[in-house]
C-alpha cells in the first residue's frame, strides 16, 4: 500500500502491531519513494521527502534522498525551500561530498529578497557548514551583518560564530563587523554580537585590545537591563533578560582579566548587579554566580571580592543542592585568593559536611582541608575528626591523611600533635598511610618527655581495640622502643596512675598475636617488639624465658619471613654479650616532612623518599667524580612502565634483568645483624666495602619493606673502621688514565657511547656518562634512550640534555649503577628516534664494560 501523504504513513506505522510489520511497511514505503524519484514526479516529490524525513526520524535509512532535498532547494516555492534545508540538515553533515552541491544554493537565498528565504539559507549555513563552504561564503556573511534586517543580521551574527570556529584565518574579518552589533537596539542582535565577540576574544587575544573600548558601551547596556523595569517580551521570572546580561558578565570577565583600566570601568555596575538581583529564584541566582566568577577574575577591589564570597556563602545556605554544590566547588577554587574572606563562612562549610549528599560532602571536605591554619587548627581538627567517626570508608584515607599532615604543620604543642595522631589511629586506623605512621614514630621518638605517656596511652588503646592495624603497629612498635618507661611510670588515667607490670605487656602482646585481626606484617612487628624487651633490664627473668617461648613457637611458622625472624631473634637472645647493643633504643631518626601532603588519595603509598631526593643526591655524586653535569628535567620515565615496554612483560617475570628501581634488602642472617654493630664476626665474613650508602638498619628493618621504611628513620651512625687486618691500606694516589669509552649502539646513523668513572671510595657505584652523536647530515629529534639492569643491580638516570641531537654536536645523559663489588655491568638497551622523517626503535644488550669496573678497575 502506497501512503500519499504524511499524515497517512503516520497512520499507517502507528496501526502496525509488531515491529516486523512496522520494519516491513517502511521498506515497502521506502521502495514506492525511490520509484517516485527515478520517475521525476515533481509534484510528488515534497510528499516524498516529508515522509522520507519522518522515516529518518524513527531510525531507518534515508540517505537516497539527499539529492531530492537539493531539488527542493532549488524550487522558487518558500514551502519547498523549507522542507529541502531541513532535510539537508537533517540528512547532511560538514563531511559529506554532497554538501559542495549545496554551496550555489545557499549562495543565491543569501541575496534573496525574502528574508525568509534568506534566514533559511542561514540556519542551514550555521548548522552544517564545513571549512571550505565556510571561506566560499564569508563574504556572503559579512556582508549580511551589515543588513538592515534585524531577523539577518541575528542569523548572520551565528553564521560568522560557525566561520571563526572553523577557519580561524577568518577572524580578521569580522572584528569591525562585530562592533557594529553592539550598536543595535535590539535584544536578539546584542545577544549574537556579544557571543561572537566573545568567541573571537577566546581564539585570539589579539582581539582583547580591540574590544576593550567597547567595555563602557557593554557597562550601559547591563545597566539598562538592571534597572528596566518589567518587560513582558524579555522577562523571566521578574529579571529582565537574563540570558543576555549573563554574555554580557562573559565578555566583560574576558576583557577585564589582567587589565586595571578595564576592571575599574565595570566595578560599579558588578556591585549593582550584585546588590539589586532578586535571589529568591534560581534565575537570579545564574545572574549573582556569574557576577561572582567576573568578580574574582578581574583586577576588582578586595571589597568587591569580599562581596562575591559573602554571596557564595549565601548560596551555601540554599536548599537547592545544585547551588550549595555550585558554591562550594567556586569556593574551594577561590580560597587562596582571599584566605579571610572564606573563613567567616566556616561553620556553614562545617555543617555541610553533615549534609545527605555525598557530593556535597566530598566538596565541603576538600574546602576544610583549605581553611586549616594556626589560629583555627584546633578547631577544624576536631570538626573532622568528629566527621571521621561516621564518615563513609571512602572518604577515610582521605582525612587521615589531611589530618596528619595539618597536625604536623600547624600543632600549638607536640603533646597536642601526639594527642591528635593518637585520636586518627583509635578512629580509623585501618586507613592511615605509612608516611602517617612514620612521621608519628619520628615525633615520638624526639620528644622523650611525652614518651612514657604515647607508650601509656597506645597501651590503654591497644587494651580496648586490637583490629585497627596501624594502631596495633604504632602501639606496639613504642612500646617496643619505650616499654621500659611505661613499666617505670605506669598508666596515667584520669589523675590516678595504674601499675604496669613486665607480665602486662608480655600479656599483651601474646593477646594481639592470637587475635583474629593479626596479620604477617604485624606479627613481625610484635615478634620484633618483645625481642626489644628481653633487652630492656627492668623485664624479669621468667618473662624473658616466656617471651623466648613465644618467640621459638614461630621457627616452624609456614611464612618464611616468620620463621627467620624467630631463627635470628632466638639466636640472637642465646648471645647476650652483644644482644643489649643490637636491642638498644634506636637513635632518633632524622626529623623531616612527610611526603603525604603531595600524594593523591587514589594513589598508593611508597617510600618517604621522593624522586626528586633521588635525582639530587644523584646529582652530587656525579659532580664529586668529575662527571658533567646535566640540568635535570621535570618528567622522568617510570621505571616500571620502561622495564614493561622493554621486555614486554611484569617485574614479576623470571627474566635475569630487573628495572631501575631500588632492590628489596635482602633477607638477614645472624652474622649480617652482627656484622652491622662491628661485632666478632666468623672469619669468612667480609668487609662492607660494597655497600653504596651506609644506612643504619635495626633488626625490624629486615625483609620487609615496611621494617625497612621505619628503620631508615634513623641516622646514619659514626661508622667505626673494620679491623687493620681486614681492610687493606690504600694505595698511594697516582695520576689515573683517561676514562676509556665504550660503544654501545651504533646504528642508523646515531652513535652511542658509555664512559664509566668509578670512586676509589665507592666501588660499588659505577657512574656512567652516555654520549649520544650523529654521524650523518641529519638531526635525530626525540631520541628516547632508556635502560634496564638485572635485579641485583640498580640504575639510576637523569635525563638527556637535549633530546635532539644536531649533526656535529654531542648531546649527554647521566646513569649510575649500583652493583655488588665484582659483579658484571649489564645494561639491556631500548633507543627510540626520529630521523629524516623516519621513526627508529632498536633495542640492544651490553656487556662491554671490563668484569673488574666495579672493584674499582678501569
Amino acid at each position: 500500500m502506497v501512503y500519499h501523504n504524511l499524515k497517512a504513513l503516520i497512520k499507517g506505522i502507528r496501526a502496525c502491531k509488531t515491529l516486523a510489520d512496522e520494519r516491513a511497511l517502511i521498506q515497502n514505503e521506502s521502495a514506492a519513494i525511490r520509484t517516485s524519484f527515478k520517475e521525476e514526479d515533481t509534484y510528488a516529490r515534497h510528499n516524498n521527502i516529508a515522509k522520507l524525513l519522518y522515516i529518518h526520524m524513527l531510525g531507518y535509512p534515508a540517505h537516497f534522498g539527499q539529492i531530492e532535498c537539493l531539488k527542493l532547494v532549488a524550487s522558487p516555492r518558500f514551502s519547498d525551500k523549507r522542507l529541502g534545508y531541513l532535510g539537508i540538515m537533517l540528512l547532511l553533515d560538514e563531511n559529506q561530498e554532497v554538501l559542495t552541491l549545496v554551496t550555489n544554493s545557499l549562495k543565491n537565498d543569501m541575496n534573496h529578497s525574502n528574508m525568509y528565504a534568506v534566514g533559511l539559507a542561514l540556519c542551514t549555513f550555521g548548522n552544517i557548514s564545513s571549512e571550505e563552504m565556510s571561506r566560499d561564503l564569508s563574504h556572503e556573511i559579512e556582508k549580511l551583518l551589515g543588513s538592515g534586517n534585524t531577523y539577518i543580521r541575528k542569523k548572520a551574527a551565528l553564521c560568522a560564530l560557525r566561520v571563526v570556529r572553523r577557519v580561524p584565518d577568518l577572524l580578521e574579518n569580522y572584528v569591525q563587523r562585530a562592533k557594529g552589533l553592539l550598536q543595535d537596539r535590539n535584544h536578539g542582535v546584542w545577544l549574537t554580537g556579544v557571543t561572537l565577540i566573545t568567541e573571537m576574544c577566546q581564539i585570539d587575544e589579539s582581539c582583547l585590545e580591540e574590544y576593550r573600548k567597547a567595555v563602557p558601551l557593554l557597562v550601559k547596556q547591563l545597566k539598562s537591563l538592571v534597572t528596566t523595569g518589567y518587560s513582558p517580551e524579555h522577562d523571566v521570572s521578574g529579571i529582565t533578560d537574563p540570558f543576555l546580561q549573563i554574555k554580557i558578565l562573559r565578555l566583560l570577565r574576558l576583557l577585564g582579566k589582567g587589565n586595571t583600566e578595564a576592571s575599574d570601568a565595570m566595578n560599579d555596575i558588578l556591585a549593582q548587579v550584585a546588590t539589586n538581583t532578586d535571589s529568591t529564584k534560581n534565575v537570579g541566582n545564574s545572574i549573582l554566580y556569574e557576577t561572582v566568577l567576573t568578580v574574582l577574575h578581574i583586577e576588582a577591589d578586595s571589597g568587591l571580592r569580599v562581596m562575591a564570597i559573602n554571596i557564595l556563602g549565601k548560596f551555601l545556605s540554599n536548599r537547592d543542592n545544585n547551588i550549595r554544590y555550585v558554591a562550594l566547588h567556586t569556593l574551594n577554587k577561590v580560597v587562596g585568593i582571599d584566605t579571610n574572606a572564606v573563613q567567616r563562612h566556616r561553620n556553614i562549610i562545617l555543617d555541610c559536611l553533615r549534609d545527605g549528599d555525598i557530593s556535597i560532602r566530598r566538596r565541603a571536605l576538600e574546602l576544610s582541608y583549605a581553611l586549616i591554619n594556626d589560629s583555627n587548627v584546633r578547631v577544624l581538627t576536631r570538626e573532622l575528626l568528629a566527621f571521621l567517626e561516621v564518615a563513609d570508608n571512602e572518604f577515610k584515607l582521605g582525612i587521615t591523611t589531611q589530618v596528619c599532615l595539618a597536625a604536623e604543620r600547624f600543632a600549638p604543642n607536640k603533646r597536642w600533635h601526639i594527642d591528635t595522631v593518637l585520636r586518627v589511629l583509635k578512629l580509623a586506623g585501618n586507613y592511615v598511610r605509612e608516611e602517617a605512621l612514620a612521621g608519628f614514630i619520628r615525633l615520638v621518638a624526639h620528644t622523650p618527655e611525652l614518651q612514657a605517656y604515647t607508650a601509656s596511652k597506645l597501651y590503654s588503646a591497644l587494651l580496648s581495640d586490637i583490629s585497627q592495624e596501624s594502631l596495633t603497629l604504632a602501639a606496639v612498635w613504642i612500646i617496643g622502643e619505650y616499654g621500659e618507661a611505661l613499666i617505670e611510670s605506669g598508666l596515667v588515667e584520669e589523675e590516678e596512675t595504674k601499675p604496669v607490670t613486665d607480665e602486662n605487656l608480655v600479656n599483651l602482646f601474646e593477646t594481639v598475636l592470637n587475635g583474629p585481626y593479626i596479620n604477617t606484617l604485624s606479627r613481625q612487628f610484635v615478634l620484633t617488639a618483645l625481642i626489644k624487651l628481653t633487652a630492656r633490664p627492668i623485664v624479669s627473668q621468667p618473662q624473658q624465658e616466656r617471651i623466648t617461648e613465644i618467640i621459638g613457637s614461630y621457627a616452624t611458622n609456614p611464612a618464611l619471613e616468620i620463621q627467620q625472624r624467630s631463627v635470628e631473634y632466638i639466636n640472637l637472645y642465646n648471645q647476650p654479650e652483644i644482644r643489649s647493643g643490637v636491642l638498644e633504643q634506636m637513635p632518633a631518626p632524622e626529623l623531616k616532612v612527610t611526603v603525604m601532603g603531595t600524594v593523591s588519595e587514589n594513589r598508593s603509598v611508597g617510600s618517604t623518599r621522593t624522586d626528586t631526593d633521588s635525582l639530587l643526591d644523584l646529582d652530587s655524586d656525579m659532580s664529586q667524580n668529575g662527571a658533567a653535569n646535566v640540568v635535570p628535567q621535570a618528567s622522568k620515565q617510570n621505571t616500571q612502565d620502561l622495564l614493561a615496554d622493554i621486555f614486554g612483560s611484569s617485574s614479576e617475570s623470571s627474566d635475569p634483568v630487573a628495572p631501575s628501581q631500588p632492590v628489596a634488602p635482602a633477607k638477614s642472617s645472624v652474622n649480617d645483624i652482627l656484622g652491622l654493630f662491628d661485632s666478632a664476626p666468623a672469619p669468612s665474613i667480609t668487609s662492607p666495602t660494597s655497600a653504596p650508602t651506609s644506612t643504619y638498619t635495626s633488626p625490624i628493618a629486615t625483609g620487609n619493606p615496611l621494617f625497612a621504611a621505619l628503620g631508615d628513620l634513623a641516622p646514619q651512625p659514626q661508622q667505626q673502621p673494620p679491623p687493620q687486618a681486614v681492610t687493606p691500606q690504600p694505595a698511594p694516589q697516582q695520576a689515573r688514565p683517561p676514562a676509556q669509552s665504550y660503544i654501545a649502539y651504533d646504528g642508523h646513523e646515531l652513535k652511542i657511547s658509555l664512559t664509566p668513572a668509578v670512586s676509589p671510595a665507592r666501588p660499588g657505584v659505577v657512574n656512567i656518562l652516555a654520549r649520544f652523536q650523529v654521524a650523518g647530515g641529519n638531526a635525530a629529534s626525540n631520541v628516547n634512550f632508556q635502560a634496564a639492569v638485572p635485579k641485583t643491580q640498580q640504575l639510576q638516570m637523569l635525563p638527556m640534555s637535549n633530546q635532539t641531537v644536531a649533526p656535529g654536536a654531542t648531546e649527554t645523559q647521566q646513569l649510575r649503577v649500583i652493583a655488588p663489588a665484582g659483579a658484571q655491568i649489564r645494561l639491556r638497551i631500548r633507543v627510540a628516534f626520529t630521523l629524516g622523517g623516519e621513526n627508529i626503535q632498536d633495542q640492544v644488550d651490553f656487556t662491554g664494560f671490563p668484569p673488574n669496573l666495579t672493584t674499582g678497575g678501569q
